[in-house]
C-alpha cells in the first residue's frame, strides 16, 4: 500500500548542497519507484514542480547562518499539517523543536539526527546550546529518532538513555567510465588525491593542503567543496600558491562521480558527525581511502581503509606514492565489498520503508 511520506529539513532536491540533499534525493526517487507518494521541501525554487517523481514544495527562508534551517523548517512544519501526510522525515536534530506539532496532530514523525552537532567549531556558544537541547527534544518529541552511525545511537542510549532506530547512510557502487571534468581541471587519472567536503574547520581541508604540501611529488591534490559562512577559513584554504592544489569549488552530480572513480586516493579528514555520505560514496566509487582515525570513521571504513592522524597524514600520503597499483586496487575493491555489504540504498529505502508502517501501526 503507498503513503505519502513528507522530507523535511535539507535545503531540498535536486541535491546541490550535502550529505542530507542527496540523502533526500536517493531516499525520495526510491519511495516514488516502490510506489509512494513523496514530498520534499525545498529552500531552492526549481524550474519544475517534481524532481525525480517527488512533489516539490519551494518555501522562503532568511539566508542566515543561524536561522536559515530553522526558519525554513518552520514554515514547512505549517505547510506540513495542513498537507497531511502520512508520515514525516525530518532531519537534523536541530529541528526537533517542530516535530512535536505534527505528532500531535496524527501525523507520525521519524527525526534522522544526524552526529553531535554541537562539537562543530562553526557555531557559537548560543547554536551549541541550542543543539544541547535538541538532542533532548530529539528524544521526546519526534515519533521515531533514527541514528545513522552505531556511535551516535551509542551517544544517545548512554547520554539520555533513550533508544533510536539505526539506519545508516547508503552510497552507489562502481566506477564512472567518463573523465570530462578532470579535462576542466586538467586532471590526469590516478595521479591526484581528492578530498570533498564543506570547507569548515571541523572538516580540516587546510590540515590535508598543508600536510600534502609537504610531499615532494608531480602528483596534484584536488580540494573539492565550499560552505556558505565560512568565508575566512574559505581564504586560508584558499592562500596557497602550490600549482599542484585545485580548488575549483563545489562540484556536484557526474563531475562528482568522475572525480571520485580516477582519483589516486580518497583523503577524509572529518572530526566530527556519524556517518559521512562522501566516505561511503568513495568507498563504492573503489576508492583506495585514507581517513581520519575516529570512532565514527572507523566505523564505516573498518579494515577498509587506511587510517590517519593529524600528524601521520603526509606520511601516509607518501606511503600512496610508493605503493603498486595492483596494492591500490585491491584497497578499493575492499572498499566497494564492504559498501555492497552495509550501505546498499535499497537495503537503506526498505529500513525506512518498515519504519514508517511501524509508525503508521
Amino acid at each position: 500500500m503507498g503513503r505519502h511520506i513528507a522530507i523535511v529539513g535539507t535545503r531540498g532536491i535536486p541535491a546541490n548542497y550535502g550529505g542530507f540533499e542527496t540523502f533526500a534525493e536517493e531516499l525520495a526517487q526510491r519511495l516514488v519507484l516502490r510506489g509512494h507518494r513523496v514530498t520534499v521541501y525545498c529552500r531552492r525554487r526549481f524550474s519544475a514542480r517534481s524532481y525525480l517523481g517527488a512533489d516539490l514544495v519551494w518555501l522562503p527562508t532568511i539566508r542566515h547562518k543561524y536561522l536559515d534551517t530553522l526558519v525554513h523548517t518552520a514554515l514547512s512544519t505549517l505547510h506540513l499539517i495542513f498537507l497531511r501526510p502520512d508520515a514525516a522525515l525530518y532531519c537534523n536534530a536541530a529541528n526537533a523543536v517542530y516535530t512535536w506539532l505534527p505528532r500531535v496532530l496524527g501525523i507520525p514523525v521519524a527525526l534522522n539526527v544526524d552526529g553531535v552537532e554541537r562539537k562543530r567549531k562553526k557555531w557559537n556558544r548560543l547554536a551549541r546550546s541550542w543543539y544541547l537541547l535538541s538532542e533532548k527534544l530529539s528524544t521526546w518529541f519526534p515519533t521515531r529518532a533514527v541514528s545513522d552511525a552505531v556511535k551516535i545511537a551509542e551517544y544517545y542510549r548512554e547520554q539520555y538513555g533513550a533508544e533510536t532506530t539505526f539506519i545508516p547512510y547508503g552510497a552507489p557502487v562502481g566506477k564512472v567510465a567518463t573523465q570530462l571534468v578532470l579535462q576542466e581541471l586538467n586532471l590526469t587519472p590516478q595521479e591526484y588525491f581528492l578530498y570533498v567536503t564543506r570547507f569548515e574547520p571541523e572538516n580540516n581541508p587546510l590540515l590535508v593542503r598543508e600536510c600534502f604540501e609537504k610531499l615532494d611529488t608531480g602528483v596534484k591534490l584536488a580540494l573539492i567543496g565550499d560552505a556558505p559562512y565560512a568565508h575566512d577559513y574559505i581564504r586560508r584554504i584558499r592562500d596557497t600558491r602550490d600549482p599542484r592544489v585545485v580548488l575549483p569549488g563545489a562540484v556536484y552530480g557526474v563531475g562528482y562521480q568522475e572525480l571520485q572513480s580516477h582519483c589516486l586516493a580518497y583523503v577524509h579528514a572529518t572530526e566530527v558527525g556519524g556517518t559521512h555520505p562522501a566516505l561511503i560514496e568513495a568507498m563504492g566509487r573503489g576508492c583506495l581511502v585514507l581517513y581520519l582515525d575516529t570512532v565514527e570513521n572507523r566505523e564505516v571504513a573498518g579494515d577498509a581503509g587506511i587510517p590517519f592522524t593529524p600528524e601521520t597524514l603526509t606520511d601516509r600520503m607518501r606511503d600512496v606514492l610508493l605503493m603498486p597499483a595492483t596494492q591500490r586496487e585491491s584497497w578499493g575493491h575492499k572498499a566497494m565489498d564492504r559498501v555492497i555489504a552495509r550501505y546498499s540504498w535499497d537495503a537503506v529505502t526498505t529500513a525506512y520503508e518498515k519504519l514508517f508502517e511501524e509508525m503508521l501501526a
